[in-house]
């Protein structure tokens, strides 16, 4: 009988800590297969700054999607948000079978959400690495984003997400709206802490 093992404890490796800070003009998060964002630059947290105010220590994307409210206001195809994520945790679950924090994971959204359950139990959905998704951000309003999805060879089980506007569009504005609001954020908080 095989036993189930917790998935080792995952640290962000400095050179990719480096890496996500040096990408300033797009929105980068890390995330393990389990969907937990170990880190992100500052676009990136601005972008998902509703999972920020959960009271867990690190947030979870799949968490968020199926326990959060907010989040069918966030994403403009919640729906779709909510079958990609689910395609997500089952590619990690073939992945990494005996991997403890993810089945407690799995148990504890089909047991807290019937949507979760109901999409859990339907035939497997198919995931794109990379593709266009919209959001309605409470500061900056809509934002249609592409993404690509790259795993980190050297860290097995985590990938990195990065986002990009269309030149020109309103997108892009909003964007920049972001980065912008995050630079005043951020260096506010810092004349606070000083």
């Amino acid at each position: 009988m095989a036993t189930r093992r917790s998935a080792p404890r995952q640290r962000v490796r400095p050179g990719v800590r480096r890496l996500l800070d040096a990408m300033t003009g797009s929105p980068v998060i890390l995330q393990n297969g389990h969907l937990d964002i170990l880190a992100t630059n500052p676009l990136g947290r601005a972008l998902y700054a509703d999972m920020f105010t959960a009271r867990t220590p690190v947030p979870n994307h799949a968490r968020y999607v199926f326990l959060e409210p907010r989040s069918q206001a966030f994403y403009a195809d919640w729906k779709r948000a909510a079958a990609d994520t689910v395609a997500i945790l089952r590619a990690e679950a073939g992945r990494a079978p005996d991997n403890r924090a993810l089945s407690d994971l799995v148990g504890e959204l089909s047991t807290r959400s019937t949507t979760f359950s109901a999409l859990w139990a339907a035939p497997e959905a198919r995931w794109h690495t990379t593709g266009t998704k919209t959001f309605h951000h409470p500061v900056v309003g809509d934002l249609t984003l592409t993404f690509e999805a790259l795993d980190l060879t050297a860290d097995p089980g985590l990938r990195l997400l990065a986002y990009t506007a269309e030149p020109g569009s309103p997108s892009q504005d909003a964007l920049r709206l972001l980065a912008s609001w995050t630079a005043t954020g951020t260096a506010a908080e810092d004349r606070r802490a000083g």
